[in-house]
């Protein structure tokens, strides 16, 4: 059986050393997952730290580890930024739940011409840190121990001016000449953009295009905003060789 994973501070932790997890995830180890003395279970710092070890003790709302193994794992040799269109209902909270399952490295929010749903105000804060908490537990879910941090909302424009900061930005477009299995992946940092129900207009994809990005396909099927990004992220981790 695979040892669940929670996070939790890890300070400089030792094998044979205590580790005690307690606030929320130590109440939810005790009294939604019910683990008992013995058990296996994993810890994470969301930062490439995993610890490995069997519940030693057990209290209310905590419980203490004891540690059998420390291992720091190393970050992926190829970044994946998803850049996801704001949508409706919880499409575009789909498409970051799956995408950090599949091995996303960052999640950007995009307020696109085309966004039904719109962040403005108070909503920006609540927004990010809704989409923050869907990662990590999504990241704890698939056992990661690198958590995708959620950057704030950009606009357009804003998008433009990024894309030079990465080695390859990837836009979908079911109009694109290319497919996605066609393009080189070389560069160790990758975004995707996602667009939202309607679509990428015609002048946001000019824009991107004259900032350095490359229109790509997924060929014929047209897929959803929630589905597209966890699509072609998984072609490109294909492509990399994450499950050879």
């Amino acid at each position: 059986m695979v040892e669940p994973l929670f996070k939790t501070t890890l300070g400089s932790p030792v094998v044979d050393g205590i580790i005690t997890l307690s606030g929320s995830e130590g109440k939810h180890a005790v009294s939604v997952r019910r683990m008992r003395v013995g058990e296996g279970i994993q810890l994470t710092d969301g930062r490439g730290t995993r610890v490995r070890g069997l519940v030693d003790s057990l209290a209310q709302n905590s419980l203490t580890v004891r540690i059998s193994e420390v291992i720091l794992e190393s970050e992926p040799e190829a970044k994946l930024t998803l850049i996801q269109a704001l949508a409706k209902g919880d499409r575009d909270e789909l498409a970051i739940q799956a995408a950090t399952e599949l091995g996303a490295w960052g999640i950007v929010p995009w307020q696109s011409e085309r966004s039904i749903s719109r962040w403005e105000g108070a909503k920006v804060s609540k927004g990010v840190e809704r989409w923050q908490t869907i990662v990590a537990e999504a990241a704890k879910q698939s056992l990661r121990v690198f958590e995708p941090v959620v950057a704030q909302p950009v606009s357009s424009k804003q998008l433009a001016t990024m894309i030079g900061s990465f080695d390859l930005v990837l836009v979908l477009d079911p109009t694109a000449k290319v497919g996605l299995g066609n393009v080189d992946l070389s560069g160790e940092n990758v975004a995707i953009v996602v667009g939202p129900e309607g679509g990428i207009s015609d002048s946001e994809l000019a824009l991107f295009e004259e900032a350095g990005a490359t229109r790509v396909n997924l060929g014929a099927p047209i897929l959803r905003t929630s589905t597209a990004g966890v699509a072609a992220i998984a072609v490109i981790q294909a492509k990399l060789g994450l499950w050879s």
